[in-house]
C-alpha cells in the first residue's frame, strides 16, 4: 500500500501544486507572525536591557510621596553595599525646529554613575557644561541636527535658551522613548533649570562588591524605609518590565494571528475541494484497489497519507516562507521610523514557531481531506467495470441537515447582531455584532450549493449576451456541479467579505471623523501650541484680531477639575464660532456663574438643568449653575465663559487654542495670521482641510495595512480557482475533445474556461461584496451612540476596483487551464475513458 501512495504522489504532483502553495501561504502567515512577535519582544529586551544593564536597585516615590529628595538620595548613596546611585528624572523641554516652531521634547540629567546610564553614545561626547546638550539619533535624524550646530529649547517663561550639540546617542527602551518623543540630555546645572524645585520620581543603585542585590535592597529599606517607596531589585525590576513588553508583543500577535487563522480558513477550503475532486476523478482507480484486495481503512488512509506528505511538504515551504514574510513585515515596519530608531531585522527561529508551523500545515491538510477520504471508502468495486462519471451527482444534492444547520447559524447570528445593537458600550457591541455577522457568513457558506444556481443564472446572462456559445457553456459548467463551485467560491467570498466589511467601517468612520472636523472648527483658522503642556499667550489673541484681514476671533481655554475637564469660551463666539447642539435649557444664559454640561457628563452625575455643581481645580473652586446640556462639539464636560474658567483657575496665564474666522472674500488670510503666529515659536495653524487630511492619511493606512494582511487569503482563494480549473480540465478531457471535435475552436475553448473562472470569481465576490457591506453597516449601527453616529458609507469606488481585481485575477488564473485545454489533441482527448 505504501508503493501505491508514493506511486500516486508521483502520478499527481502536478495537480497537487497549486493546492501546496495554498496551505504553504498559510503556513507561512502563521510562522511570519510568531516570527514577528519574538523578533518584537527579542528587541525590546535588548533595548531595555540598556535602561535596566548595571541596576542592581530601585527605588520609586509612590502613594502619596510627591518624590525623591536630596536627603533620601543621600541616604541611598550612603548606604552599606551601594557603590553608586543616580536618579532618573525626565521634565518636557520644547525644542525648537528650524522651522522656528517649537515641538515636545524630553531632557534627562546627564547620570554621575557611568554603568547605570540608559543610553549609548553614538557620536562626539556627553555634555560637560551647562550650556551643551546631547541628542539621541532619532532625534537628531527628524530635526537634521549635526555636532557643533546651536539648539534652541524654550524654558518655562518662554525664553529661548541656546545650546551646543556636543554629542548623539542611542537610548534604551523607557517611559519616553516608547512614547517617540525627542529626547536629549543635559548636565545636572543645565537639567535645574527646566524642573526648578520639583524632586525625582526614581532612584537607581549599582551594588558594591560582595553584596547580592537583595542584600542591598534590604538595607536600603531599612536606611530609608517603606513608607511612601517601592524597592525592587534590579532583577524584579526587570521581570515587570519585560512582562508589560510581552503583554504588548502579545497583543500584536493576535491581532495578526487573527487574519492568519483567516487565511488557513481559506486554505483548508482548497484543500477539501482539491480532495473532492481528485476522489471523484479517480473512482475507477480506487474500485480496482478494492478488487484487488484493498480494504476500505487502507483507501482511508491512503487519502489521508497523500494528504499529510502533501501538508509536510507545504509546511517545510510555508516554515521558510514565514522568515521572510516576517523580514518584509519588520521593514514596513521599520519604514514608520526615522534614520536610525528602524526596526533592525531579527529572524528568531523557536522550536514553538517550528511545532507550529509543521503543526497547523499538517493538521489542516489533514482534516480538511478526511470527508474526501471518507467518500473515498465508499466506492463500490464494481465502479471498475464502467467508465467514470462525472461526480454531479454525489455533489449535487443538498440535504436537509444542511439547510437545518444554516437555518440554527442564521437564527444564532441575528440574535447576536440584534443583541449587540442593543449594547451601549462600543466594545462589547462590536465584538457581540462581529460574532452574529461570522455566524451569518457561516449560514450562507452551508447554503453556498443552494445560491449557486440562482446566481450563476443571473450573472451568466451577459456574457451568454456577449459571447454566445462558450459563454453558455461556461455558465452550464460553472452551475453543473452546485457543490464544487460553491466551496470553490467559499474561499473567494471569505476574504472578499471581511475586506468589504472592514473599507465600509473605516470610511464610515472617515466620513464620520470628517463630518466632526467640519462641526468642531467652525473657524478659518484654529491657532494651538505646538507643546500641548504650554498654553498660548494672552496677547496672541488681541494680535491676531487686530489683523484686518481677520473678522472675529475666539479664545478657549481649558478648566481641569476632579476627574473631569471643562472649556471656557467667550460669550460673544456662542453661536458663531462655537455651536454645539443645544440638548435642553439655552446658551444664552451662559455667563458668570453657571454652566453648560455635557449630555453624557451630566447623565452619569444625575444632573439636570436648573441643579448646581460644584467645581475644584488645584487652584480655585466655584459653584454653578447648569443652564443647559449640550453634546456633538469638542467641548470636554461642560462650557463655561472665559470670566469663570479665569475664577475657577486663576493661575492660568494662556490660551488652550484660539479660533479665527477670516472677513468673507479674503484672499490671503492664512499669510496674514501666520504674520502674526510667527513671532511666538508655540503657535501653530491649523486647519479643517488640514486637520481631516492628516485624519484621513492615517485611515488609509491603517486600511491599507489590513488590506495588505487579508489580502493573502485572496490570493489562496484565487489559487483555489485555478486549482479547480485545472482539475477540471482533466477530468473533462474527453469532453472538451467531443466539443473540439464538433466545431468548438481552440479559443473558443480557451474563452469558455476564461469566462468559467470569472463567472466563479464575480461570484463568489459579489456575494462576499453584498455580505461585507451589511456587515459594515451592522457593525457601523452597533458602536453608534447618542453621542457619536457613525455615517454608514459605501465606498462604490473602492468596491467597484475590489470587484475588477477579481475578474482580472480570475482571468490570470485560467490562463494554464485553458491553454492546457487548448493544446490537448482531439484524438487523445477521446481516447480517455
Amino acid at each position: 500500500m505504501l508503493r501505491t501512495i508514493i506511486a500516486g504522489l508521483r502520478a499527481r504532483t502536478a495537480r497537487l501544486v497549486l493546492s501546496s502553495v495554498a496551505i504553504a501561504l498559510g503556513v507561512a502567515f502563521v510562522t511570519g507572525t510568531l516570527v514577528l512577535s519574538d523578533a518584537m519582544t527579542e528587541g525590546m529586551r535588548d533595548e531595555f536591557a540598556k535602561s535596566a544593564r548595571n541596576v542592581d536597585l530601585s527605588v520609586t516615590a509612590s502613594g502619596d510621596n510627591k518624590g525623591i529628595t536630596p536627603q533620601t538620595l543621600a541616604k541611598i548613596r550612603e548606604t552599606p553595599g551601594v557603590a553608586g546611585a543616580d536618579t532618573r528624572e525626565y521634565a518636557p523641554v520644547p525644542l525648537v525646529a528650524s522651522n522656528g516652531k517649537a515641538k515636545t521634547a524630553f531632557a534627562v540629567p546627564m547620570g554621575t554613575v557611568d554603568e547605570l546610564r540608559e543610553y549609548d553614545l553614538a557620536d562626539g561626547r556627553y555634555p560637560s557644561s551647562a550650556t551643551e546638550v546631547a541628542v539621541d539619533v532619532r532625534t537628531a535624524s527628524t530635526a537634521k541636527l549635526t555636532i557643533g550646530q546651536p539648539v534652541t529649547l524654550l524654558d518655562e517663561d518662554e525664553q529661548k535658551r541656546q545650546y551646543t550639540l556636543v554629542g548623539t546617542y542611542k537610548q534604551g527602551v523607557g517611559e519616553v522613548s516608547v512614547a517617540g518623543m525627542d529626547h536629549l540630555v543635559l548636565s545636572q546645572a543645565g537639567f535645574q533649570v527646566f524642573v526648578g524645585d520639583r524632586l525625582p520620581y526614581q532612584v537607581v543603585a549599582v551594588g558594591a562588591d560582595g553584596f547580592t542585590q537583595q542584600q542591598v535592597a534590604d538595607n536600603v529599606r531599612k536606611a530609608i524605609g517603606d513608607t511612601g517607596y517601592t524597592t525592587q531589585t534590579g532583577e524584579e525590576l526587570t521581570e515587570a518590565t519585560l512582562k508589560q513588553i510581552s503583554s504588548q508583543a502579545a497583543e500584536f500577535t493576535t491581532f495578526l494571528m487573527a487574519f492568519a487563522v483567516i487565511a488557513l480558513v481559506v486554505a483548508s477550503m482548497v484543500i477539501y475541494n482539491t480532495f473532492t475532486i481528485l476522489v471523484a476523478q479517480r473512482t475507477r482507480e480506487l474500485a480496482l484497489m478494492r478488487c484487488v484486495g484493498a480494504s476500505r481503512k487502507q483507501v482511508f488512509r491512503g487519502v489521508l497519507a497523500e494528504a499529510f506528505a502533501m501538508g509536510l511538504i507545504a509546511s517545510v515551504i510555508g516554515l521558510f516562507g514565514g522568515l521572510g514574510m516576517s523580514a518584509l513585515m519588520q521593514k514596513v515596519i521599520s519604514g514608520f521610523g526615522d534614520g536610525e530608531a528602524a526596526m533592525q531585522v531579527r529572524l528568531p527561529m523557536t522550536a514553538t514557531t517550528v511545532l507550529a508551523a509543521f503543526g497547523v500545515g499538517v493538521l489542516v491538510t489533514v482534516l480538511a481531506a478526511v470527508l474526501p477520504a471518507r467518500k473515498a471508502t465508499r466506492v463500490a468495486p464494481v465502479a471498475a467495470l464502467r467508465n467514470q462519471l462525472d461526480s454531479h451527482e454525489e455533489v449535487a444534492r443538498t440535504g436537509k441537515l444542511r439547510v437545518l444547520f444554516a437555518v440554527l447559524l442564521g437564527v444564532c447570528g441575528v440574535g447576536a447582531v440584534a443583541l449587540g445593537m442593543r449594547i451601549e458600550d462600543e466594545m462589547p457591541a462590536m465584538i457581540t455584532s462581529g460574532g452574529g455577522t461570522m455566524l451569518l457568513l457561516g449560514a450562507v457558506l452551508v447554503l453556498g450549493p443552494l445560491l449557486v444556481g440562482p446566481v450563476n443564472r443571473v450573472l451568466g446572462v451577459v456574457p451568454r449576451a456577449l459571447f454566445g456559445v462558450p459563454a453558455k457553456l461556461a455558465s452550464a459548467n460553472a452551475g453543473r456541479n452546485p457543490k464544487r463551485t460553491a466551496a470553490t467560491t467559499a474561499a473567494l467570498m471569505i476574504g472578499v467579505t471581511v475586506v468589504a466589511m472592514v473599507t465600509v467601517v473605516a470610511n464610515s468612520a472617515k466620513e464620520t471623523a470628517n463630518a466632526q472636523v467640519d462641526e468642531r472648527m467652525p473657524a478659518d483658522y484654529t491657532v494651538t501650541s505646538s507643546v500641548p503642556s504650554r498654553l498660548l499667550p494672552v496677547d496672541l489673541a488681541g494680535q491676531l484680531a487686530a489683523v484686518p484681514e481677520v473678522a472675529k476671533v475666539a479664545p478657549t481655554t481649558t478648566v481641569y477639575g476632579q476627574e473631569a475637564y471643562f472649556t471656557g469660551v467667550s460669550k460673544q463666539s456662542i453661536g458663531d464660532l462655537f455651536r454645539p447642539k443645544v440638548d435642553s435649557g439655552s446658551l444664552a444664559d451662559l455667563g458668570e456663574g453657571t454652566i453648560a454640561l455635557e449630555s453624557e457628563y451630566a447623565k452619569r452625575e444625575n444632573l439636570a438643568v436648573g441643579a448646581t455643581t460644584t467645581i475644584k481645580t488645584d487652584n480655585g473652586s466655584g459653584t454653578l449653575r447648569v443652564v443647559a446640556l449640550v453634546s456633538g462639539q469638542r467641548l470636554g464636560d461642560g462650557v463655561v465663559t472665559l470670566e469663570t474658567s479665569a475664577k475657577l483657575d486663576p493661575k492660568a496665564d494662556g490660551y488652550q487654542s484660539i479660533m479665527v474666522k477670516l472677513k468673507p472674500d479674503v484672499a490671503n488670510g492664512r499669510a496674514a495670521v501666520e504674520q502674526v503666529t510667527d513671532a511666538s515659536p508655540l503657535a501653530a495653524i491649523d486647519s479643517a482641510a488640514e486637520t481631516k487630511a492628516q485624519l484621513n492619511k492615517q485611515l488609509d493606512q491603517v486600511l491599507a495595512f489590513i488590506w495588505a494582511l487579508i489580502g493573502l487569503a485572496v490570493v489562496i482563494a484565487l489559487f483555489g480557482i485555478a486549482n479547480t480549473l485545472t482539475l477540471s480540465v482533466l477530468e473533462r478531457t474527453r469532453e472538451s475533445a467531443l466539443l473540439r471535435a464538433l466545431g468548438l475552436t481552440k479559443g473558443q475553448l480557451r474563452l469558455m474556461l476564461v469566462v468559467e473562472s470569472v463567472l466563479m470569481a464575480v461570484m463568489g465576490a459579489a456575494i462576499g461584496l453584498v455580505l461585507g457591506v451589511g456587515f459594515g453597516w451592522v457593525i457601523t449601527t452597533a458602536v453608534s451612540t447618542d453621542a457619536l453616529s457613525l455615517a454608514f458609507t459605501v465606498p462604490f469606488g473602492q468596491i467597484g476596483a475590489m470587484l475588477g481585481a477579481a475578474v482580472i485575477a480570475s482571468v490570470l488564473a485560467a490562463a494554464l487551464p485553458a491553454r492546457r485545454a487548448a493544446r490537448t489533441s482531439v484524438v487523445a482527448g477521446m481516447a480517455e475513458a
